[in-house]
This record gives C-alpha cells, sequence and structure tokens, in this order.
C-alpha cells in the first residue's frame, strides 16, 4: 500500500469519526489538509475541490444548522464523494 493509499485511509477516517460526532470540522480539516501526498498525487483540481469542501464545512460548524447556507449532511456526503473518486484515481494509477 503506497504513502497515498495510507493517507486517503486516515483521511476516510476521520471523516467517519465527524460524521459519527467524535470529531470536530477544526480536526478533520486540519488532517485533510496534512495529506500532502495524497493531494500531490492527485490532480490539480482534486486540491481546489477539497479545500473549497473544508472550508465551507469550517464555516458551517460557526452557526447553527438552520443559519447557515451549507449544509453539513450535504458537506459531508460531498466529502465522502471526493474520498470515493480519490480512490478510483489512484487505483488507476
Amino acid at each position: 500500500m503506497s504513502a497515498e493509499h495510507d493517507q486517503l485511509t486516515t483521511l476516510q477516517g476521520a471523516l467517519a469519526r465527524f460524521s459519527d460526532g467524535a470529531a470536530s470540522a477544526a480536526t478533520l480539516s486540519s488532517l485533510a489538509r496534512e495529506q500532502t501526498q495524497l493531494l500531490s498525487a492527485l490532480p490539480p483540481r482534486y486540491s481546489e475541490v477539497l479545500l473549497n469542501l473544508l472550508d465551507r464545512l469550517e464555516s458551517s460548524a460557526l452557526f447553527s444548522e438552520e443559519s447557515c447556507s451549507f449544509s453539513q449532511k450535504d458537506l459531508v456526503a460531498n466529502l465522502q464523494m471526493w474520498v470515493d473518486k480519490a480512490r478510483g484515481v489512484l487505483e488507476s494509477r
């Protein structure tokens, strides 16, 4: 297993912990941003999309669900889709 796959697995675990309420948005975001080998192994657009999603997730954590324009559930679903697509890119190499 490559470092990129390991980092993707780490990110998937952090996303699961966030979804379960066991980690904060800030923790998930920090961990995701630290996965530099993973981000370097993916096309540049992947980094851009991930960072955008993380910024919106952090913003949504500052407000209650009703007063924020970003749904945390939708953001988590989009982050999971990002993880799935990134896995596909890594496995196709």
